[in-house]
């Protein structure tokens, strides 16, 4: 039986346990951050990783301590991490994205009026390398935007900030928000993210990790394609491409080579035979 490391959250590990267990994949949690990593330590025999960890300092070691080939390797989490590299090879490439101006702090004052004015209220700043929606905020006014701007120039003020840019981008508004998953370039099942009935008025953000629910979509045949254009220009096989629809169309603001499973249900038939046959062809390249 082949064996896979996950690097994972334990939720997406325990829903590849069974799946994979019956296409003849053993799944090995490995923690690869938040521990110590001594020289002599015994780890499990392994044959492939799923997927590089987050943490790129500790992913170093644990790569070389295990010595596998990676779905997702450093370069994938890397590319695809980087908000900024995304956007710019996708518009390279022609494929839609929100207008955006990307900031490599520290900026003058004149750059950052500079910035506001080059799209249209509200704006969107983004930190350039954070997930889950860490530190997204919407700025409606230019003072507004500006004391959003002061705090990251605290936050970069701290030496050991490795990641000083951060984004300014156009406001989709009425959009639906969708997560959609690639295997090898070919779309594989998506969820639409909505805010819960709950949910203030006030509230414009549809992340998972910040209260957003998920539920399984088909997408339309031209979503699907925009997506796999995405994967194909990343050159990323395992791939989470978020999409915005709005009024004028779709639009792909971020992506995550470390996508989380969700339930078996949100996927297409054949989602566990494709991701197995993945895991497979990168052990294979060892």
């Amino acid at each position: 039986m082949l064996r896979l490391a996950v690097t994972t959250a334990a939720e997406t590990a325990t829903r590849m346990e069974a799946p994979l267990a019956d296409r003849g994949i053993e799944i090995v949690e490995v923690e690869p951050s938040e521990r110590l990593f001594r020289p002599d330590e015994p780890l499990p025999a392994i044959d492939v990783g799923f997927v590089f960890p987050p943490r790129l300092m500790e992913g170093g070691v644990l790569d070389a301590r295990l010595d596998v080939p990676w779905v997702n390797d450093r370069q994938a989490i890397l590319r695809s991490r980087n908000k900024g590299e995304v956007l710019t090879r996708l518009r390279t490439a022609a494929l839609p994205t929100p207008d955006t101006v990307v900031v490599s702090n520290p900026v003058d004052r004149a750059d950052l009026v500079a910035a506001w004015e080059a799209l249209d209220p509200p704006v969107v700043v983004k930190p350039n390398s954070t997930t889950r929606g860490t530190g997204v905020a919407r700025a409606d006014d230019l003072d507004s935007f500006l004391g959003v701007c002061d705090y990251l120039d605290l936050i970069h003020d701290y030496p050991a900030t490795g990641d000083r840019s951060f984004l300014v981008q156009e406001f989709v508004p009425d959009a639906r928000d969708y997560r959609a998953m690639v295997i090898e370039g070919t779309y594989v099942g998506a969820v639409e993210r909505r805010l819960p009935d709950a949910a203030g008025a006030d509230r414009w953000t549809h992340n998972v990790h910040r209260g957003a629910e998920a539920a399984g979509v088909e997408l339309d045949d031209d979503l699907r394609d925009l997506v796999e254009d995405v994967a194909e220009t990343l050159g990323i096989p395992w791939l989470g491409v978020d999409l915005l629809v709005g009024p004028d169309g779709p639009v792909v603001t971020e992506t995550n080579a470390r996508p989380t499973i969700d339930e078996a249900t949100k996927y297409e038939p054949g989602f566990w035979d494709d991701l197995a046959g993945l895991i497979r062809r990168t052990a294979e390249r060892d």
